[in-house]
């Protein structure tokens, strides 16, 4: 389209947008005000009254216009007939109505009864509510009809709101290439349920009827906060019944919530292995949150950015990202705003290991919260390099909690290797809950360690590697037949880790619910299963530190979860920070493993015996 086409169109859109709303609402005021005066006098109004009724009216149109201005009613944000509308036109409708009141108080002789503005607002809202109504669904049964050799056939199972949304997306969208021919939904009570013309012919049982009867050759799982294990059951039907399987996203994954055609897409590992519905108390976050100056450390990585895409959505005064990777800095502020210019004080670039920098940060910037997310976390690795989980891992937290020792609230991530630790990653993270239990003990503030087990899809993650063994042809290598992980998707995570930020208390562990530990040997097989040849799948045997079966809690820790049914809370024992600085990294790998051994086993049990 050219500009002269797009200046064209530019009018047009404002009278689409700006005029027509406001010309509804205006005469909805006039009507209003006119109906409730006549009613008020039996038809027979006086003429001062009459006069006094449109004068009324037309300050009512006025004190609508510029009150839905600032509620951006007619500045084309919302969709026509939308709920967000319904809510902006349902408060402009009040301070205007609330406004015609005060000005009637003050207009000398009792030319206006009080009842004029109240009974008028009334009628007004009603008529302004049914030509939206009116509108909306004038415009979605006059939409062009889809042309289905242009389309493809698909069934939806789920008929509830993420379904509806996407349905009238459908249908709406010209450019769809899916065409709804029926939907699925285990409910009893909808299978008389029609959406938009579209009804319900089963449930999950009713699957390959469904299929083979309307001729879909895709099924999408609309059912947007549903469990993995409803995600594989249905997507086994689907492949059984000759079909295709694709999934919308879950919630957490949506920026704003809302459904696109093109959020439709074919089913990750994170679909089939971790999804389920987490819910937390969004008023008590949002409170903890909104307003206060944060920071999250590692934010370019997979966890510290999904923290700062969820944080950002709570409205902080301030959102402060820190991370030595600046390509990751680049990714994670794009994500969040579409673009990056890398020029906003919000993007921090440092090391955690220079203390002076990470000093001079936090007295500079003085965050109020802080979720510190930056570690050294692949196993194998720290093994053949201990010294380098302790520069990182070790003091370089150290070095954040002395300086944090002024903030409210401090949230460390830890890992499930830090219960009953056998390996370098996991020493140096318990050693790391005891020093965040100590700088709770010291300062009296709110630090605390979150601890959870494998995230699915995150970067060096099983599924990164499957997917790259895949890539390359195979094949796919598991360690043992086996062994098992817990698995929670970023967002699963995430969410909970926020929430514990709130229910935490000074110097506890908190250890979220992984659900179900998972067989490594399966979820390399339904990888494998997807590809479109053959892939072999390889037994390499477990590496040193590695586990069988990986736990959530220590040896002496119980399972306790007073607060939330999700997170359990466990003591952790401080640890003295000077032992910490004696540690030598100059020692063999060996011996400086042993030291991080025995500050995690032996002094621990001192501490509880003392």
């Amino acid at each position: 389209m050219s500009s002269q086409d797009g200046l064209k169109r530019q009018p047009v859109r404002t009278i689409r947008t700006t005029l027509i709303p406001l010309a509804i609402d205006a005469s909805a005021w006039g009507v209003g005000i006119l109906t409730a005066t006549y009613a008020r006098y039996e038809l027979s109004v006086p003429s001062t009254r009459l006069r006094t009724a449109i004068l009324l009216a037309l300050l009512a149109a006025v004190l609508q216009a510029l009150i839905g201005h600032f509620h951006h009613l007619y500045r084309g944000r919302y969709w026509f007939g939308s709920f967000e509308e319904v809510r902006a036109v349902a408060a402009t409708v009040l301070l205007t109505a609330f406004l015609l009141t005060v000005t009637g108080l003050s207009i000398p002789g009792g030319h206006l009864h009080l009842s004029t503005p109240l009974v008028g607002g009334s009628l007004a809202l009603t008529v302004m509510f049914g030509a939206r109504y009116w509108r909306r669904v004038r415009r979605e049964r006059t939409a062009p009809p889809p042309v289905p050799s242009d389309r493809v056939p698909v069934l939806l199972f789920g008929a509830g709101g993420a379904c509806r949304e996407l349905i009238g997306a459908m249908l709406r969208d010209r450019h769809s290439r899916y065409l709804p021919v029926g939907l699925l939904d285990d409910d009893p009570l909808k299978r008389n349920l029609q959406l938009y013309g579209v009804g319900v012919l089963g449930g999950r049982d009713h699957l390959a009827e469904a299929v083979a009867r309307t001729g879909a050759s895709v099924v999408v799982f609309s059912v947007a906060n549903a469990n993995a294990q409803l995600v594989r059951e249905i997507r086994g039907l689907t492949l059984a019944a000759g079909a295709r399987f694709k999934v919308v996203p879950s919630v957490a994954e949506l920026l704003d919530g809302r459904i696109r055609v093109a959020d439709v897409r074919e089913p990750r590992p994170s679909d089939l292995l971790g999804r389920r519905q987490i819910e937390t108390d969004i008023e008590s976050i949002a409170g903890h949150l909104r307003g206060k100056r944060v920071l999250v450390t590692g934010a370019g990585g997979s966890i510290g950015s999904e923290l700062c895409r969820q944080i950002h959505r709570f409205g902080p005064r301030e959102l402060m990202m820190l991370d030595r990777d600046e390509s990751a800095l680049h990714a994670t502020q794009l994500a969040l705003h579409g673009r990056a210019l890398l020029d906003s004080p919000e993007l921090i670039l440092a090391d955690l290991r220079d203390r002076d920098r990470v000093r001079a940060i936090i007295a500079d910037r003085q965050p109020q919260v802080v979720f510190h997310a930056a570690a050294l976390k692949h196993l194998t690795l720290l093994e053949r390099n201990p010294a380098e989980a302790v520069k990182s891992n070790i003091w370089g937290t150290l070095d954040l909690l002395e300086a944090c020792a002024g903030v409210d609230t401090f949230v460390n991530i830890s890992t499930d290797k830090a219960a009953n630790p056998v390996s370098v990653l996991g020493y140096s993270k318990r050693v790391t809950e005891r020093l965040t239990a100590h700088a709770a003990a010291l300062s009296g503030q709110n630090f605390l360690s979150v601890r959870f087990g494998n995230v699915l899809g995150s970067r060096g993650s099983v599924l990164t590697a499957f997917s790259a063994q895949m890539a390359a042809g195979g094949p796919i290598t598991v360690t043992h037949p086996d062994v098992t992980r817990y698995f929670m998707t970023v967002q699963e995570a995430v969410q909970l880790v926020i929430q514990a930020a709130v229910i935490g208390r000074p110097g506890e562990a908190l250890v979220l619910d992984m659900g179900k530990p998972v067989r490594i040997s399966d979820v390399a097989r339904q990888m494998a299963e997807q590809a479109h040849e053959p892939i072999e799948i390889v037994y390499t045997g477990l590496r040193p530190g590695e586990k069988l079966d990986e736990q959530l809690f220590g040896q002496d820790e119980q399972d306790s979860r007073p607060l939330h049914p999700l997170i359990s809370h466990v003591s952790v024992p401080p640890l003295d920070p000077s032992d910490v600085r004696l540690l030598n990294i100059f020692a063999s790998r060996d011996a400086l493993a042993a030291e991080l051994a025995d500050l995690c086993r032996l002094r621990e049990r001192v501490a509880t015996e003392a």
